[in-house]
């Protein structure tokens, strides 16, 4: 039998395995480089440049971007309309607790998020929105009663919406809109609106019972004098031909009446019935 030969895969040769080694190394190095030498900023970000730790002027938009590979890093920061809601306490200018829920609208500067970031860092919303809105509320609250704060919540809103829209353009961010979702006030001062409600409603029951009685006293009145004048108008239209009238009519009356028999007993007043008049 012949015996089989086995087949030596690892070249005999040192030289030649290090030469394999060295040239695997270098095509992995490429390969790495090639892959950090780009990098892709995604829709609604801006990419902020640092080199070596430090903060670059460039600012990269959206697509793809040339970078120096392990020296310089790309840190994403999105540009978007972001949405910060919370809830604030503050004192009215009458001392009541008010707290409100506000919705705040806002977005980074896109240009300038370099700077934000070299100031502020990623958690800007912690350090820089929610105190700003805190203080522009508290602000604005102290210049209205507790009624007026819900009288005039265009007002309030507005003047909340510049004084906080300062503030952000300090730190390189620009406010969209907020909204006033909630005024809550303590437990005394909505009994308080309560009670006075109630009263003015009792109040305007009176004015109306009150505005009532005196419409009908006038109506009364007037009724009155429409009668006196009536009477008087009668009176003065009296005439001797007019009394002669009534005469007659009543005469007439009582003939219709009269079933053709005299009393039997005289005592009372007898109807007198004028004959000759009649037949006059």
């Amino acid at each position: 039998m012949e015996t089989e030969k086995v087949v030596d895969m690892i070249p005999k040769n040192p030289k030649n395995l290090k030469k394999i080694f060295v040239f695997s190394f270098i095509i992995f190095i490429v390969i790495l480089l090639i892959f950090n030498s780009f990098v892709i900023v995604d829709a609604g970000n801006r990419g902020v440049v640092t080199q070596l730790g430090a903060v670059q002027d460039r600012v990269l938009n959206e697509g793809l971007h040339f970078k120096i590979p392990f020296i310089q890093e790309i840190i994403p920061m999105e540009v978007r309309v972001q949405k910060e809601q919370t809830e604030q306490t503050a004192a009215s200018k009458d001392l009541q607790v008010v707290t409100t829920t506000v919705a705040v609208n806002f977005h980074l500067n896109p240009d300038i998020v370099n700077k934000l970031y070299q100031q502020v860092g990623m958690s800007y919303k912690e350090r820089i929105v929610a105190p700003a809105i805190g203080e522009s509320l508290k602000a604005v609250t102290a210049q209205y009663t507790a009624e007026e704060l819900i009288s005039k919540r265009q007002e309030v809103s507005t003047k909340v919406k510049e004084t906080l829209a300062k503030k952000l353009a300090t730190y390189y961010m620009q406010l969209d809109e907020i909204n006033i979702t909630e005024f809550k006030f303590s437990d005394e001062y909505n009994q308080a609106i309560e009670q006075k409600q109630i009263a003015e409603q009792q109040a305007l029951k009176a004015k109306l019972d009150l505005q009532r009685v005196e419409i009908e006293a006038k109506q009364k009145i007037e009724q009155a004098k429409a009668e006196a004048e009536s009477l008087k108008l009668q009176k003065q239209e009296v005439t001797k031909e007019l009394i002669e009238l009534r005469k007659i009519e009543a005469q007439m009356e009582a003939i219709k009446k009269w079933d053709g028999k005299l009393p039997n007993v005289t005592g009372g007043s007898v109807p007198f019935i004028d004959v000759n008049g009649l037949q006059k």
